[in-house]
C-alpha cells in the first residue's frame, strides 16, 4: 500500500497555471496507477477510491496481495477542502464543464443565510449523482452518454455527511470543508447547496486531505513513489470485527 498526493489540473481555480477550462483536466485515478505500477514493476495495482481529473489530494493506492483487501475498506469515509462558487452551474457539476446558466444572485446573500443552508445537509439526505459520473445506466458508464449529448438523469441515493462546514465566505466563493460517506459526489454537494440558495452552484477547487485513518500530510507524490514508501497493509483491515 502506498500513500500518493496526486495533483490536479493546471488550470484550476486558485491553483497554478491558467490554461482554460481543458487545462483544468489534471491526471485520472488511473494514470496515477499506471505511474505507480511503473515505479514497483508490479501489474497488480487498484485505489481505495476515485478522484476526478480536476482533483487534488490523497489517493490510496494498493499493491499485490493487499488488493484483495479493497472490498473491506470500500465503505471508509473522506475528508475534503473545496470551494464551492455560486451564481453558475455548470454540465459536470465542476469547473470543467461548459456553463448552463448564470446568476447574480449570490450577490444577495449573507453568512447567515448560507451557514444555515449548509447545516441542512448534514447527515442523511439523497443525492442524484451527477450526469458525468461513472455510475452504470443498463450496463454503460453515465458519462460516456452525456458526452454524447444524451439527457442523463440519475436515481437519487442516500449519502451521508458528517461534516459540512464554511471556511471562508469571499462571495461568489465559499470555503468548505467536508467529511462524507463513500459514494457522496462533492459536486453533487456544490450543486445541491446552488439549488438550496436559489442561485445555482458548481464545484470550483476539490483536495481529497483524508481517507479512513490515513492522512494527505504523509502522502508521496506519483513521480516519487519507491518501494521504499509501502506501508504494512494489515492496517486495512486492523478495524475489522475478529471472530
Amino acid at each position: 500500500m502506498v500513500l500518493v498526493a496526486k495533483p490536479g489540473g493546471r488550470g484550476e481555480p486558485g491553483g497554478a497555471g491558467a490554461g482554460g477550462k481543458d487545462g483544468m483536466r489534471g491526471p485520472t485515478s488511473h494514470d496515477i496507477v499506471d505511474q505507480v505500477r511503473r515505479a514497483l514493476a508490479t501489474r497488480r495495482v487498484g485505489h481505495l477510491g476515485t478522484l476526478d481529473p480536476f482533483a487534488s489530494g490523497l489517493l490510496v493506492v494498493i499493491v499485490g496481495r493487499a488488493t484483495r483487501l479493497a472490498p473491506y475498506v470500500a465503505g471508509w469515509a473522506k475528508a475534503y477542502e473545496g470551494v464551492i462558487r455560486l451564481g453558475e452551474t455548470t454540465s459536470t457539476d465542476d469547473a470543467t464543464g461548459a456553463t448552463l446558466a448564470a446568476s447574480d444572485g449570490w450577490r444577495s446573500l449573507d453568512r447567515v443565510r448560507v451557514e444555515a443552508a449548509v447545516s441542512r445537509f448534514r447527515g442523511a439526505y439523497e443525492q442524484r449523482p451527477p450526469a458525468y459520473s461513472a455510475v452504470k445506466v443498463e450496463g454503460e458508464r453515465a458519462y460516456r452518454r452525456a458526452r454524447r449529448g444524451e439527457a442523463v438523469t440519475l436515481p437519487a441515493r442516500r449519502v451521508e455527511v458528517g461534516e459540512f462546514a464554511l471556511t471562508s465566505f469571499a462571495p461568489p466563493d465559499l470555503g468548505f470543508r467536508a467529511t462524507v460517506s463513500a459514494g457522496t459526489y462533492l459536486r453533487g454537494l456544490a450543486r445541491d447547496l446552488g439549488e438550496e440558495l436559489g442561485c445555482g452552484a458548481h464545484l470550483a477547487t476539490l483536495v481529497r486531505t483524508r481517507v479512513g485513518p490515513f492522512r494527505l500530510d504523509d502522502a508521496v507524490p506519483p513521480e516519487a513513489v519507491t518501494p521504499a514508501d509501502l506501508r504494512d497493509p494489515a492496517v486495512l483491515v486492523a478495524e475489522l470485527p475478529r471472530r
